[in-house]
């Protein structure tokens, strides 16, 4: 049972829309949901291992020992919430109404929706455009937040974004571009640009990577940035694209790595969003 990998339990779907009970504070609002997510029918498993531990004189790990104790108990105010409370950046808002008079903002609530999901052992989260309803500072915010969630607790992050600002498209590790309902590149955020030029693309210095990204896929606007001298413009489908990104390094690379049986024994890369 333990080696048993359960997708509901290592990954959550974040929506772009805030539901929550008004009544209940900000920290009673993580407190039930790491309830729902948290260790449930599998305490007597936890205390069993417990049990085992101690016949053999096995010292568990104080973090890890700590974890299961609060887990198990399930007490008021448990570790797990008071870590998302401060990696959200709630704590200040901790006691205050979801949404009676004088709740807590928009921002903050759009964390709320966030750490409900991450209260739980999450390793996989999946949020969709999560920016809706939001100015460009509120957006980074909460970005920079999950960027040092899933770099600290070893988690990936997949967010989907409509037009994000400069700001807050660098702090992604990865980008996943999609065209067409198709994946036009998939890989590290500081090479997306080298793999247009190759295709004879240049982004103008003072554009946005995320604008130009989005118009240079479109049939309006992919003129406009033609950038080679030894021929002329003809448009560049999305089909023409893919083929493309085939032969880039990163799009051999990644080939390479779906075309082997996933090893459970060798060490994952790092997380990333």
């Amino acid at each position: 049972m333990l080696e048993e990998f359960i997708p509901q339990k290592s990954s959550a779907y974040v929506s772009q829309y805030d539901l929550h009970i008004p009544e209940m504070t900000v920290r009673e609002t993580l407190d039930f949901s790491a309830r729902c997510q948290g260790v449930g029918s599998h305490s007597e498993l936890l205390m069993e291992i417990s049990r085992k531990e101690k016949e053999a004189g096995i010292v568990p790990d104080p973090d890890l020992d700590a974890y299961m104790a609060t887990s198990i108990k399930a007490l008021k105010s448990s570790l797990q919430t008071d870590y998302i409370l401060k990696i959200l950046g709630l704590d200040i808002c901790a006691n205050t109404s979801v949404d009676i008079r004088r709740g807590i903002s928009g921002g903050q609530k759009k964390r709320l929706t966030t750490g409900e999901m991450i209260v739980g052992p999450t390793k996989a989260l999946f949020m969709d455009e999560i920016s809706n309803g939001l100015d460009s500072s509120t957006t980074f915010q909460i970005i920079s937040c999950l960027q040092h969630l899933v770099h600290i607790t070893n988690a990936t992050a997949l967010i989907s974004l409509l037009q994000p600002a400069p700001e807050t498209f660098d702090l992604f590790d990865d980008i996943v571009l999609m065209a067409e309902g198709k994946i036009v590149y998939h890989g590290p955020h500081d090479y997306i640009l080298e793999f247009f030029e190759d295709c004879g693309f240049k982004c103008p210095q003072r554009k946005g990577t995320a604008d130009f990204l989005q118009e240079v896929t479109s049939t309006k606007d992919q003129a406009r940035y033609w950038n080679s001298s030894e021929k002329p413009y003809s448009y560049v489908s999305i089909d023409q694209f893919i083929e493309k990104f085939k032969d880039f390094p990163f799009g051999l690379k990644l080939k390479e790595e779906l075309s082997k049986p996933f090893d459970e024994s060798q060490p994952q890369e790092c997380p990333c969003i």
